[in-house]
């Protein structure tokens, strides 16, 4: 998850499918993979989106997933061009093809077509709440499928999107049936922005940028700009290096409200408030830079807490944020798509 872009996002509820494929008959009774282009309104701006549903007998009715990117100006597919293009969200989609299960991916608040909507001539108005609606109105689009199995419902948050997903699982009915928290926001927000500049620090002196006094200073700095962005005062800039400082300013003014609103959540409260018997997976990588394993652990716990079922956390050696391991950087690595084949195991459909 990434806060080094701007924070940019947008939200009633009516949906429409507005180009839909005819599927080819592949067979008499099969009916071939297509992909949707799907439009829902929330809060009066239409989002836009892809709807996958995987080669199927007719009549079938498939488990089902909406996947949930993380934080940012990021689009249906997990990228936010030309920069950043991982493309996380849209490999998940056609990983989750593979075992039959129907996904539901869109341009959240800020991305791809949905763009700030609403929100473009009053963006300081955005919050948090804003985007758990958005999602919202996506999974009620989701539920009202013909080949949605209502049983089978489960929603995959990436980084941010996991965070959004332990959320709407308390509010939407029916409840979905299973979570994936892929290397998920675990703690308050600005914690987290804390302790990825305390670890790029770090990493800085010791290649001999800073001196341990600097590195000293600097962390003391970070530390009291939390602080002010969380009390709404000016952030004392002066011992922050240029980078950091202008994070530090992009999180107030426009986008204070947002970050503010997503700071507020605690995620391991969230996951205490889970229906008992939720399935749940929790995945985090050891070569993650943005998301510590160690930052999980009261988020697991809490799960425990609310007596999910498993498989729980499980540890991906050698993965990234993104979901690859450096042997194979264009896809999703093996470990990835072991255990998220494993996870919907029980849903899926011959």
């Amino acid at each position: 998850m990434s806060v080094r872009r701007a924070v940019l996002t947008m939200f009633l509820v009516t949906a429409t499918t507005i180009a839909a494929a005819t599927p080819a008959q592949a067979a008499p009774h099969l009916v071939q993979a297509e992909d949707r282009e799907v439009a829902f309104t929330v809060d009066g701006t239409p989002t836009y989106g892809t709807l996958h549903v995987p080669a199927h007998r007719k009549g079938q009715h498939l488990p089902a997933a909406l996947l949930l990117p993380g934080s940012g100006p990021t689009d249906r597919n997990g990228d936010q061009p030309p920069a950043l293009t991982p493309h996380t969200i849209g490999k998940l989609a056609d990983a989750l093809d593979q075992d039959k299960v129907l996904t539901l991916r869109f341009d959240r608040y800020g991305s791809g077509r949905t763009g700030l909507g609403a929100y473009a001539e009053h963006p300081e108005t955005l919050d948090y709440p804003a985007l758990v609606r958005q999602a919202a109105a996506a999974y009620a689009l989701l539920l009202r499928q013909p080949e949605t199995d209502r049983r089978a419902l489960s929603v995959v948050g990436h980084s941010e999107g996991a965070l959004t997903a332990l959320l709407l699982a308390n509010t939407v009915r029916p409840r979905p049936a299973g979570l994936a928290l892929s290397q998920p926001q675990a703690i308050r927000l600005l914690d987290l922005v804390a302790l990825q500049l305390h670890d790029q620090i770090a990493k800085a002196t010791q290649a001999g940028q800073f001196t341990p006094a600097q590195q000293h200073a600097i962390d003391a700095a970070i530390d009291r700009a939390v602080e002010a962005v969380r009390a709404h005062q000016a952030v004392d800039s002066a011992a922050l290096p240029a980078p950091v400082a202008q994070l530090f300013q992009a999180m107030q003014g426009v986008n204070q409200r947002f970050i503010d609103s997503d700071d507020a959540v605690y995620p391991p409260a969230a996951a205490r408030r889970l229906h008992p018997g939720t399935r749940v997976l929790l995945t985090c990588g050891t070569n993650d830079l943005q998301v510590a394993c160690a930052t999980t652990d009261a988020l697991t716990a809490a799960l425990s807490q609310a007596h999910a079922l498993g498989p729980g956390c499980v540890v991906l050696q050698g993965v990234d944020h993104n979901l690859r391991d450096a042997a194979h950087p264009d896809r999703l690595a093996e470990q990835v798509l072991d255990v998220v084949q494993a996870f919907y195991h029980q849903w899926a459909r011959g």
